[in-house]
């Protein structure tokens, strides 16, 4: 394992985008051919072995995953041909009972790359490699530009705030971006793995606030 040395606050703020970004990210990781529960299913098919699948779906689902696999066993080693069209068979089983399980539509098999934020390809990476710290820059780098984009756009409509309505409107539209950004990064950030869905439903009512 490399060393690892992470800025005491870039964690909360990598922590925060990843959270706010993170919906998005696994709409567009799981379902890609060169995503990890493709690659999982892959070499569970190759071995024979339907351990390393389970843990992307839900235990109710285990049933109709396990019958999934034992009939693209059987059918694989009818030729190449057939081994193909068995494996995409359980591709797709997989993904369609994996975004079920997220209580996510599912709409079909992507190529490899496709849709895939850099976010998400330097977190594989980090995990791969045994180190963060190319993530933790890259990441504190995208949230510092987030803020200060934001409070620039605020910054200078304030300074039109009182001129006339339409002015006031546009202070009060950048204004409410800049501080529910910031908001939802702080209420992430302090917020802990087990408590990740009470952190959603209170991001949700952000938006309400002003």
């Amino acid at each position: 394992m490399k060393s690892q040395s992470i800025p005491y606050l870039a964690i909360p703020l990598i922590s925060a985008i990843i959270i706010i970004l993170g919906p998005v990210m696994a709409k567009a990781h799981c379902d890609t051919m060169d995503g990890p529960v493709i690659k999982d299913a892959a070499g569970a098919l190759e071995r024979g072995d339907i351990s390393p699948v389970l843990k992307w779906i839900r235990k109710e689902h285990e049933q109709e995953i396990t019958d999934a696999f034992n009939k693209t066993l059987v059918v694989r080693a009818m030729g190449t041909d057939a081994k193909e069209l068995a494996d995409n068979y359980f591709f797709e089983t997989l993904v369609r009972i994996h975004r079920k399980g997220e209580g996510e539509p599912y709409s079909g098999l992507k190529p490899a790359g496709a849709g895939l934020e850099p976010a998400v390809a330097e977190a594989d990476r980090a995990l791969e490699n045994g180190s963060v710290d190319e993530l933790v820059n890259y990441m504190t780098g995208a949230v510092s530009s987030g803020i200060r984009e934001r409070f620039e756009k605020a910054y200078e409509a304030r300074k039109h705030a009182n001129q006339n309505v339409d002015a006031g409107r546009e202070f009060v539209e950048a204004y409410v971006q800049f501080v529910h950004f910031v908001e939802r990064l702080h209420v992430d950030a302090t917020t802990s793995p087990e408590h990740h869905g009470d952190a959603g439903a209170k991001d949700e009512g952000i938006g309400h606030k002003h």
